[in-house]
């Protein structure tokens, strides 16, 4: 709540009634900047799934855990979900959260499963990454915060955006017909 010390006002010589006023005013006034516009989506934050490393490797098998949580890249070509061109959605095999859309899905001729677009901004995590002398942005499940890949610029989409996603990482859910 704002006061009139805090405005910079000096208003002790003002008749009561028109400083109440006044007062009131500054407090509608300063709410007002504050709030969401009435056609403004806001869901949730994707909460954290944070477990001890013996727990990740009970549940992924030592290839998953070594590009989830040890941020390693599976071979080019060689992944279930590079020329997998089912319909459906792509999760996150830590955690299940949706990450990408079948629709969205491309061949880049890179070797591992491409996408111009995220499901949610707020699903995909993007942290520099400036390892083996390269500076390129890491994108990581914004739940576990598991290794999915990197995003690139050389996309196709309207964002000309390539999240170049390992197929280790994924988990997929077939679309319902």
């Amino acid at each position: 709540m704002l006061t009139a010390r805090e405005t910079g006002l000096f208003l002790p010589l003002i008749h009561s009634k028109l400083k109440k006023l006044i007062y009131l005013l500054l407090i509608v006034l300063g709410s007002c900047s504050e709030q969401v516009q009435p056609n403004a989506q806001m869901a949730p934050p994707v909460g954290k799934l944070i477990k001890t490393d013996s727990a990740w490797k009970a549940e992924l098998s030592p290839e998953e855990y070594a590009v989830l949580r040890g941020k390693a890249t599976e071979a080019p070509f060689t992944g279930e979900y590079d020329q997998f061109w089912d319909s459906g959605v792509y999760v996150c095999k830590a955690c299940g959260l949706e990450l990408f859309r079948s629709e969205t899905k491309f061949d880049a001729s890179c070797g591992w499963p491409s996408f111009y677009q995220g499901i949610d901004k707020r699903h995909i995590k993007e942290v520099r990454d400036t390892s083996y002398g390269m500076d390129r942005i890491e994108i990581q499940c914004a739940r576990c915060e598991g290794h999915l890949g990197h995003v690139f610029n050389d996309g196709p989409g309207e964002e000309g955006l390539r999240y170049c996603v390992n197929s280790l990482s994924l988990g997929f859910q077939k679309k319902k017909e």
